[in-house]
């Protein structure tokens, strides 16, 4: 089984709508159905240090789809979100809304991108400053906020909230509600994994404005945009110096730092083996079901250009 699926992964579409934009991300494609509605496919790519690699993950777009649609159910008392439908294993029918420049990133722990910035003797991170004598993944008293730019090409950047004020990128009264709707929704994205026997770590939040209204857009707490850790033994492995068990997408980038890729000019991208794309797909299911309490069913989709126009039609 595992052979036939790795072949049938949904790396990309060619279904196009004559006469409305398309734009393809890193995982999602995105279609213009109308004025106010959007059609986004998320595909079974995967990206790390802003590269997508070669090679699609079975199952994952189906994966990141509902776990978003979890996820956004748990949240939109927070804040709107843009999500209309989800009529497909792999699409979401959202609001078209404006997407302001900048990834909201919350962190609760000193780990990943922080960590590494920290053992290099960083001590200050988007403008936050950290305290000397951490370890690696303590928590931190209070989380905080390290904002990035969203790039178009290349790298995202890390970013100051004085930065993104003086930079005119976010007006003060806007950016105020975003920084402040960023902390309630990792408040929340905390207790919905605390219930579950998880720790959520740092996050991602990428939120537009919809006839004015802010809303949150992209995904939220998915295996994506978000770091988990298993919350038994946490402590123990702390203080043990051990690394936690987790679930994220950093098993990837350390498996690639390991080859030697960091995502940096001249460096040649590993391929993934297929074993690692299967034990890849077996992780993000681990998520979905430990996050969700559900068993992840995938469905194995024979012709998503064909889907999407059915899919589709009601919309435009």
């Amino acid at each position: 089984m595992q052979q036939e699926v790795l072949k049938h992964c949904i790396s990309d579409t060619n279904f196009r709508i004559e006469g409305k934009p398309f734009y393809r991300g890193k995982v999602r494609n995105v279609y213009t159905l109308s004025d106010t509605i959007l059609g986004i496919v998320v595909t079974d790519r995967i990206s790390a240090f802003d590269h997508i690699m070669k090679e699609a993950i079975p199952f994952k777009g189906q994966i990141l789809n509902k776990l978003s649609e979890f996820a956004f159910q748990k949240v939109d008392d927070v804040l709107p979100v843009h999500v209309l439908d989800v009529p497909h294993p792999n699409v979401t029918i959202a609001k078209k809304c404006t997407p302001i420049p900048i990834e909201v990133v919350v962190r609760g722990y000193l780990t990943g991108h922080a960590w590494r910035l920290y053992k290099n003797g960083g001590r200050l991170l988007c403008g936050v400053k950290l305290p000397d004598g951490m370890k690696e993944h303590q928590k931190f008293e209070q989380p905080i906020l390290t904002p990035a730019t969203k790039a178009t090409e290349g790298h995202d950047e890390d970013i100051s909230e004085m930065e993104i004020l003086q930079r005119g990128i976010v007006e003060p009264k806007l950016w105020e509600e975003i920084r402040t709707t960023a902390f309630r929704l990792f408040e929340r994205g905390t207790e919905i994994a605390a219930k579950q026997g998880l720790i959520l770590v740092d996050t991602k939040y990428e939120m537009g404005l919809f006839n004015g209204e802010l809303t949150l857009i992209d995904e939220v707490h998915t295996s994506d945009s978000s770091r988990y850790f298993y919350s038994e033994g946490y402590e123990i492995r702390l203080k043990g110096g051990e690394q936690q068990r987790q679930l994220s997408k950093e098993f990837l980038r350390e498996w690639l730092m390991d080859k030697g890729f960091r995502g940096l000019e001249g460096q040649i991208q590993p391929t993934l083996p297929d074993t690692f794309r299967w034990s890849i797909y077996q992780r993000y299911a681990e998520l979905f079901e430990t996050l969700t309490g559900r068993s992840f069913q995938p469905t194995v989709i024979e012709d998503i250009n064909e889907d999407l126009r059915e899919v589709f039609s009601p919309y435009m």
